[in-house]
């Protein structure tokens, strides 16, 4: 074996569905590059498990470049694994050691029900999103560029904000499964703006009442969710949020 190559276990969540107990299996993968990622480790894994005849391990993926999100996992209790402002699939084995076991869950939060093995339902954004995470604009004739004046600082910011992925991290690292730092980027892209003024009480509302319905719990305030996050989307999105839902009460 190389220097370049390691063998590892994983220890990996098994459910059949959402109303199965689920339980931990243990797999043997040996020679694994470190400059392979961590999806790749598990796409050998799984070729080994079917030459097997074994059920292979269902994950999430899709872009594999750190844009979509999809690829939600708990990795040695850490969402994402062990580094910070990436996603699972940036994560490369050079991160683990020979003959480590790595633990991989999916992530656990009522909100976000088990499909199978490592991938839950996270339809529970959209919803939120389609509560109030939209502006209503004038469908006629495109406007000329620049009409609506917008600050340097405060376009930087609705950017900033704008740049989750919607991954669900901040819900898996949270101990009371809150979904305050999602729902906080997503009202601050359309706060920060003017084209999100006019909505902007009803939409704090709507996504935050959303949120709470959906089961998610409230913010534990240990700062774990911008830790985690991928994207290093800020607390400040949070003092956002609750400043935005206050004003909206009162004026309502």
């Amino acid at each position: 074996m190389s220097d370049k190559n390691i063998n590892i276990k994983v220890k990996v969540w098994r459910q059949v569905d959402a109303n199965d107990k689920g339980r931990f299996e243990t797999y043997e993968v040996n020679n694994v590059s470190t400059d392979s990622s961590f999806l790749e480790m598990m796409d050998v894994m799984n070729e080994s498990l079917v030459q097997q005849g074994k059920e292979p391990v269902a994950f999430d993926h899709d872009c594999r470049e750190g844009i979509c999100g999809m690829c939600s996992l708990f990795i040695n209790g850490r969402a994402h694994g062990p580094d910070t402002l990436i996603t699972t699939c940036q994560l490369h084995m050079r991160k683990f050691k020979d003959s480590q076991t790595i633990t991989v869950e999916p992530w656990r939060a009522k909100g976000f029900p088990v499909i199978k093995d490592l991938i839950v339902d996270r339809t529970a954004f959209d919803k939120i999103l389609h509560a109030g995470g939209f502006v209503s604009v004038n469908t006629g004739n495109a406007p000329d560029a620049n009409a609506i004046p917008i600050s340097k600082p405060a376009a930087d910011e609705a950017m900033d904000a704008a740049s989750c992925i919607g991954c669900g991290a901040c819900v898996a690292t949270c101990k009371n499964s809150s979904a305050m730092l999602f729902v906080a980027a997503k009202v601050s892209q359309l706060a920060l703006l003017p084209q999100g003024k006019i909505e902007a009480a009803r939409r704090a509302k709507a996504m935050v009442a959303k949120m709470d319905d959906l089961g998610f719990g409230s913010c534990s305030n240990t700062g774990a969710c911008e830790m985690e996050c991928p994207k290093g989307i800020s607390l400040s999105n949070i003092a956002r949020l609750n400043r935005e839902y206050l004003v909206a009460n009162v004026t309502d």
